[in-house]
This record gives structure tokens, sequence and C-alpha cells, in this order.
């Protein structure tokens, strides 16, 4: 049973002006297919941390109710975007599924939110998400269109981030001493 692994190609690129983005969104026939809801993401590795250490990414994620499962394998970089292959499935019960990553030997790693908002426009994917360290704005579609779509967002992708939330958050702890900010990157710290 082979099939091609699904890829995902995207550019992250920090937003000043998220209603900025949607009215370009707007004035570009982009289609909003679900308002802003909250993610919490838990990432799973061993106790060696021999998962993040591949340059994969094992997370468990809970969206309106529902559970879904995701492998992100090692990232190439084309210029400022992100490609890799992306593996997921849904699962019925996350708290069951946990509790049988923990008896394989995985542990919960992290936990972050973010409050999530999706478009669409043609083969593209556009996502603004709000989280506890600012707002950021993710379009997934084949890597040839991402930074002339992005331009026609309003945003320069010239200042698209190559770091996950993950390890945006340990560098805005690192930067904000003062705030004394948890390891957890959650809305009610």
């Amino acid at each position: 049973m082979s099939s091609t692994p699904p890829i995902e190609e995207e550019i992250k690129i920090p937003c000043e002006s998220p209603d900025a983005v949607r009215a370009a969104l707007d004035r570009l026939g982009a289609r909003c297919t679900a308002r802003s809801r909250r993610e919490v993401n838990v990432l799973f590795d061993t106790a060696a941390g021999a998962i993040a250490a591949a340059g994969r990414a094992l997370r468990l994620r809970q969206v309106d109710g529902r559970w879904i499962l995701t492998l992100k394998g090692p990232a190439i970089w084309r210029g400022p975007v992100k490609i890799r292959e992306e593996l997921e499935t849904s699962v019925g019960d996350g708290d069951t599924f946990s509790t049988i990553l923990d008896r394989l030997g995985f542990r919960p790693v992290i936990r972050y939110e973010k409050d999530r908002e999706t478009w669409r426009l043609g083969t593209a994917e556009i996502v603004i998400d709000h989280t506890p360290m600012g707002d950021f704005v993710e379009i997934e579609g084949p890597h040839e269109s991402l930074a002339g779509l992005t331009t026609n967002l309003g945003l320069d992708p010239a200042r698209a981030v190559r770091a996950s939330y993950v390890s945006l958050w340990a560098q805005y702890r690192r930067q904000h001493p003062e705030l004394d900010l948890p390891r957890d990157m959650t809305f009610d710290t």
C-alpha cells in the first residue's frame, strides 16, 4: 500500500493588523471557512527527545470538540517557505489516546494554544492565528504562489519566520523575563 505522502508548503509571517489582512482577503474574493476558534495543541516526544532531534513533530490537537493527531516530517526550506510531510488523522478520544502515547513512552513536552480563523482562496489556505505573544498569518499552498499571495495580503515575505510557535514562544519568554511566563503557551497566563 504505497501512496505519495501529503506535503505541507507554508509561510508564516507576524501580523500587526489582522483586520487589514481580512480586508485584503475580502478584496481578493477569499472565503472564510472557519471563524476564530480555540485550538489546544500538545507536542509529544520521548524522554530523550528523539522526535524533535529528528526534526519531526508529533502533535495532538483539540479543536471544535474534535481531536486530530499529526506527524510532521523534517522541514526543508525554499526561501521563506517551509516544506514538509504532514500526516493527520482523527482520534475519537484524545484523553485515552494521550494515555496510549504515555504507555508507549511518549510524554507531553509542551502545550500551546491559539485562536485560529481559516480562509480559502483558490488552492491556498490562509489562517490568521491569535496567540498569547501576538498575531501571525500562515499561508499554505503551492510554494510558487506563496510569496505573491503574501504580498497581495499586504504582508512582507521578507518578514517570514522559520521558527515554530513553540520556538517563538521560548524566544518570547527569553526576551520578556519580567513577565515570568510559563513554559506552556496558553491564554490563561
